[in-house]
This record gives C-alpha cells, sequence and structure tokens, in this order.
C-alpha cells in the first residue's frame, strides 16, 4: 500500500486524436493505481462558454475536492514542489484542462489552484500527457519511488 494515496479526476475537453499521446496517457493512468484511485472524463469540444459549463457541471459531482485548473497564468512549480504541494492536499484532487481556446473564467474561479506547466504554450493533447506525468512523477518522489532522480 502506497504511503501517500490520492484520489485524482482529470476532466479534460476532446479526445485524443493522437495513438501516442493516447498510449502514453493510459500507460501513466495505469502507474496511477498504485498511488489511488484515477479517474479521466472527457468532455466533448465545443466552444469555450459551453466547455465551460460542462466543467461546472461535472465539479458539482466533487464538491469539496480540490481543483486545479492548468492554465498559461498559473503558478510553475519544480518537481519538488509540485510534490510537496500535492503531499499538503488531503481530498480528493480535481485537475481541468481546457481545449484548444482555453478555460471559461468561471471555471477559474472555482480553482483552489492555477498550475502552468511552462511558460511555454502546449496542445491540450500534450498538456493532458504532461499533467499525467507530472501527477505521477510527484506521487511517486512522495512514495520514495526511483522514477525522480
Amino acid at each position: 500500500m502506497a504511503k501517500y494515496e490520492k484520489i485524482i479526476k482529470l476532466i479534460a475537453v476532446g479526445k485524443m486524436r493522437d495513438r501516442a499521446f493516447d498510449a502514453r496517457c493510459q500507460e501513466y493512468l495505469t502507474r496511477l493505481k498504485a498511488y489511488g484511485k484515477c479517474e479521466v472524463v472527457i468532455l466533448p469540444d465545443s466552444n469555450v462558454d459551453n466547455e465551460g459549463k460542462a466543467m461546472l457541471r461535472e465539479l458539482e459531482k466533487d464538491r469539496g475536492a480540490m481543483v486545479i485548473v492548468l492554465t498559461e497564468e498559473g503558478k510553475e512549480f519544480t518537481t519538488g514542489e509540485f510534490s510537496a504541494f500535492l503531499e499538503k492536499i488531503d481530498r480528493k484532487t480535481v485537475f481541468i484542462i481546457g481545449g484548444p481556446y482555453g478555460i471559461a473564467p468561471e471555471v477559474k474561479a472555482r480553482a483552489g489552484k492555477l498550475w502552468a506547466l511552462s511558460k511555454l504554450t502546449f496542445t491540450h493533447e500534450m498538456a493532458r500527457l504532461l499533467c499525467l506525468e507530472q501527477v505521477y512523477r510527484a506521487l511517486n518522489l512522495l512514495n520514495g519511488g526511483a522514477y525522480h532522480h
């Protein structure tokens, strides 16, 4: 049993079109099972307003959860900082990744933390893969794993 177990949910817009990215995401989802439960909800592509409404409806199912929205204006972390941040969260954690046109302001307002993967802009498919990899890396580090050197 992992010392630091988490309940993670990822809400993302749009199906993965690139099979290689999708396969890597599935790999990290499988690895994350060692550290708790992980759920993924894929919302259909639309416009920012409709996607935002769908995200807020989905968040209604997770009242009390820590909501982390991936956005360019969010905080950047080192791996160690991100791991320490996740360690302090004592409830379900919901990560939100928008579509190509961003995230509705109402969704950002609902967030407990805005997180920037980088100052660079990534496709939403890349962001999904990077998010899952970084969550896995952080939890592996917290649990004494060798994935992070």
